[in-house]
């Protein structure tokens, strides 16, 4: 039992040692491709809070993995459309949805920059302007981030997209 916990410890740490080179999810998009304050902006329907970014262009332009990842799970949401679930470096899970179109298949460990999939307006984003929704959700609480606005204690797992990709190339 000793030796199982050691290794689950050595897991969990080399999660957080691998290195996580960032680059902006879809092709040839800046910060003028997104509003600044759509982070944690409310109200925002059934959800309440706005717990990512939109990254706008146009409909079919490349999704792409934003830093080297492993997709584990691809398919349908009725909010999201068509989503790709990545987990990536410092155990932290990256959610594309509204996409037009899916491009890999299966679990898949893909390194950044990865043609992942095409940029639309699926799910609840039907009749919108075509973008890729995009969040980031720690498996390991900053509780530091946590703060007294609406659903606040939530921002201790979910990082804000727009600081994350300030340290994009």
């Amino acid at each position: 039992m000793r030796w199982i916990l050691l290794g689950l410890c050595v897991v969990v740490l080399l999660g957080f040692v691998i290195p996580e080179p960032r680059t902006i999810p879809v092709d040839n998009a800046s910060p003028a491709d997104w509003n600044k304050d759509t982070f944690w902006y409310e109200p925002w329907g059934t959800s309440g809070v706005h717990k990512g970014i939109d990254i706008f262009a146009q409909k079919g332009t490349s999704v792409l993995s934003s830093t080297h990842q492993l997709i584990i799970y691809q398919g349908q949401k009725p909010k999201g459309g068509n989503i790709i679930l990545a987990l990536g470096p410092k155990w932290r899970l990256h959610y594309y949805a509204h996409l037009d179109s899916i491009e890999i298949d299966g679990i898949t460990l893909v390194s950044k920059g990865t043609k992942i999939g095409t940029v639309g307006s699926t799910g609840n984003a039907q009749g919108k302007a075509p973008h890729l929704h995009y969040s980031i959700v720690s498996l390991f609480p900053y509780f530091w981030l946590a703060d007294e606005s609406t659903q606040g204690a939530k921002k201790a797992y979910y990082l804000n997209p727009i600081s994350y990709l300030s340290a994009a190339d």
